[in-house]
């Protein structure tokens, strides 16, 4: 795996990974950046939270679940003081589908936070507390 970040302006940069795509990091204006992208560590929570709505739509799909809707909701705290590490990161998962079964979902979520996802894993070997929850919702015939 490979990554290239190209600095393109006062704290403005733009990176590039193996699969092609792009995306522009940048800081606040009290920072001096001109808020023109995510912030590095945005970035970080958004990889978290692909990784693990990855795996949970894999696994309920495995477990013939029909999902129709994957929202994950990311909070997180950051230490006080500088490296302002997270400290904490909540992660929240609204499941929407027909019949969803809630020891699927249980199981889906210990999976990904226990086994495959690797960002997870790496964040709280580093010291995160990372916790999950869930809701279903029931979707509304079309």
């Amino acid at each position: 795996m490979h990554a290239k970040i190209q600095w393109t302006d006062k704290v403005s940069f733009e990176a590039t990974a193996d699969s092609g795509h792009s995306v522009i990091i940048d800081g606040p204006p009290d920072d001096g950046g001109e808020n023109k992208g995510l912030r590095p560590m945005e970035l970080v929570l958004i990889g978290l939270g692909g990784c693990t709505s990855v795996d949970i739509i894999r696994i309920l799909e495995k477990s013939r679940q029909d999902v129709t809707d994957c929202v994950t909701e990311i909070t997180a705290q950051r230490a006080e003081e500088i490296p302002a590490v997270f400290e904490t990161i909540h992660l929240h998962f609204l499941i929407t589908g027909t019949n969803i079964d809630e020891k699927k979902v249980e199981r889906a979520v210990d999976l990904t936070a226990r086994r495959y996802c690797s960002a997870s894993i790496m964040l709280e070997r580093g010291g995160v507390v990372i916790t999950h929850d869930w809701e279903i919702i029931e979707a509304q015939d079309a």
